[in-house]
């Protein structure tokens, strides 16, 4: 099964981004076929009909649309803004939302999030979720959200707290088998 993973952020050092390659290993460990994506590969200006109109759907949306049809699952790893949905990632899903059909129809998807907070980014999460179902994604029942990320990742890039490392093991597992398993159906 081919997943894409990416982080909805544009920052290189992002907690984020350290999570989500932190999910792509586990992942890889699992035996999915990873596809690991750097946000900025999917370069788009902001929705705007009057562009559309003219020049189409932008080339970075077509990428990330091409990516996402390609995989089996999606995993996105975003930031918190201000309680919600980051614009660079919001700004994706209006693009997206302009392809028929949606490529993300029939996606199972796992969602996750870093923050320096202690809530770990898990509000942007709740309103990330409206927007991605309506898209037609299957939603994973589980998320996962790194409180204070800011120090939760060693120096060989993994989870210090043994138990949230744990817990992300048999989340993503779930998501995996869940995943298999609508594959065969």
């Amino acid at each position: 099964m081919r997943i894409l993973v990416f982080a909805g952020s544009l920052r290189k050092e992002s907690v984020n981004k350290k999570l989500a390659t932190v999910i792509s290993g586990k992942l890889d460990v699992l035996g999915a076929e990873v596809d690991f994506a750097d946000f900025r590969e999917f370069d788009m200006p902001l929705y705007d009909g009057d562009i559309e109109a003219a020049d189409g759907i932008p080339a970075g949306t077509q990428e990330l649309a091409s990516r996402i049809t390609a995989a089996d699952a999606i995993v996105i790893v975003s930031p918190e803004y201000n309680y919600g949905v980051p614009g660079p990632l919001k700004n994706a899903i209006d693009w997206l939302s302009r392809i028929r059909p949606y490529p993300t129809i029939g996606k199972i998807c796992f969602l996750a999030s870093a923050a320096p907070s202690m809530v770990g980014g898990a509000r942007g999460l709740i309103a990330l979720r409206p927007a991605l179902s309506f898209m037609g994604l299957w939603l994973s029942g589980d998320s996962f959200s790194l409180a204070q990320a800011n120090k939760a990742f060693n120096e060989d890039g993994g989870l210090n707290d043994s138990d949230l490392d744990k817990m992300l093991d048999g989340m993503l597992d779930r998501f995996v088998k869940v995943t298999g398993s609508a594959q065969t159906t």
